[in-house]
């Protein structure tokens, strides 16, 4: 039961990472000030220490980890922040989409009751924490097919590596930091081809629920890489059952039925876990032997590549209670760019890292029909 609090009277942008690009800081800025224009607060910097810890809408740049470092700030319920808070590092990462190889070491909080609940959300795979684990495992995983090696602190595929023997998995490794890796893992999965990438998400914020399904597309940064270009998506005014009301390509409703199978996963054996920004990505593949797999690849419980459509859609929802269902997108243009008449802009200028970057949303079609 929530116990009743006091209004919230400033919105303020937590940076809890190592280090923020310029053009992401801008972005989170701008989503801070969406969700303050949202709660009908300001957004501050950093709070007057007169302020009531109670008062304050957290906007955290990564998932939260350690309930107990962050009651004091009073962050205890989904309402108190835009993101989420768990209470063990691997629970925040890819390393919970797959279980533990037969007797593998593991981190503190560890349980394998989560990948078994949500096996039908998974594809094949293992998360190990130690090198001799990571050689079993894979040695396992290639009677299947080729292996894809993922980081798990590495966003957007990078960081990634497909091999096709054992051998290939040496240098990996010896690459890999001992500490790093017993304390966030290493994820190895079976490689899909002809993958195609679902979104599919969920923002609680200010008495609203939004839900969504969408797909991601990329785009080629300065350097010819193949990055995340932007979702478009399609949200509902209400929780995953009434997207599920939407008609649905049969794909896409596996898709939303496998995320909602992972996150009850999540409620049922992370004790501590809240969060009020859901969203994950789903990819559907062809495996080595040409059957189709679909599974959770991962989780992001904080602000993300789709967050900027997320807060145009809980405005504009907010502004129309009528209104219950409307596509929005999200963009990343690399090099000059002309923005449409509707959009929103959240980052325009030239980066010190990226070079010249344009990240902004729209909101394309508003649903009427009662």
């Amino acid at each position: 039961m929530h116990h009743t609090r006091e209004p919230k009277a400033a919105v303020v942008l937590l940076d809890n990472r190592e280090h923020t690009p310029d053009h992401e800081h801008a972005v989170h800025l701008k989503l801070a000030d969406c969700l303050a224009q949202l709660l009908g607060i300001e957004r501050q910097e950093p709070p007057p220490s007169s302020q009531p810890r109670e008062a304050i809408y957290y906007v955290p740049t990564q998932t939260l980890i350690d309930p107990t470092r962050y009651q004091p700030r009073g962050i205890e319920t989904e309402d108190d922040l835009f993101g989420g808070l768990v209470s063990q590092p691997f629970m925040a990462t890819k390393a919970i989409s797959h279980p533990l190889p037969a007797g593998a070491a593991c981190p503190p909080g560890w349980t394998d009751a989560f990948a078994q609940h949500a096996s039908d959300a998974l594809l094949r795979g293992y998360t190990v924490f130690a090198r001799e684990d990571a050689r079993r495992a894979v040695a396992l995983l290639l009677r299947e097919g080729k292996v894809r090696i993922k980081p798990v602190r590495a966003c957007a595929g990078r960081g990634q590596q497909v091999i096709s023997d054992l051998q290939a998995l040496e240098p990996i490794l010896a690459a890999m930091d001992e500490q790093a890796l017993g304390l966030w893992g290493l994820v190895l999965e079976e490689d899909l081809s002809a993958v195609e990438t679902f979104s599919v998400g969920q923002a609680r914020v200010a008495g609203l629920t939004l839900s969504y399904h969408g797909t991601q597309q990329l785009t080629r940064d300065h350097d010819g890489n193949d990055v995340y270009g932007g979702s478009d998506l399609v949200f509902v005014r209400g929780d995953y059952l009434q997207l599920l009301q939407l008609p649905l390509e049969d794909p896409v409703r596996l898709a939303i039925n496998q995320a909602m199978r992972y996150e009850q996963a999540a409620e049922r054996y992370f004790p501590g876990f809240i969060a009020s920004r859901r969203n994950y990505d789903v990819a559907r593949g062809l495996d080595s032997r040409g059957h189709l797999r679909s599974g959770v690849l991962e989780q992001s419980w904080r602000i993300g590549g789709a967050s900027s459509a997320e807060v145009l859609a809980l405005l504009a929802f907010a502004a129309n209670p009528a209104l219950q269902a409307l596509r929005a997108s999200t963009h990343e243009v690399f090099g000059a760019c002309t923005l449409p008449a509707d959009a929103t802009l959240f980052y325009q200028g030239d980066d010190c890292e990226l070079g010249q970057l344009s990240k902004y949303a729209r909101i394309r079609d508003h649903d009427r029909r009662e």
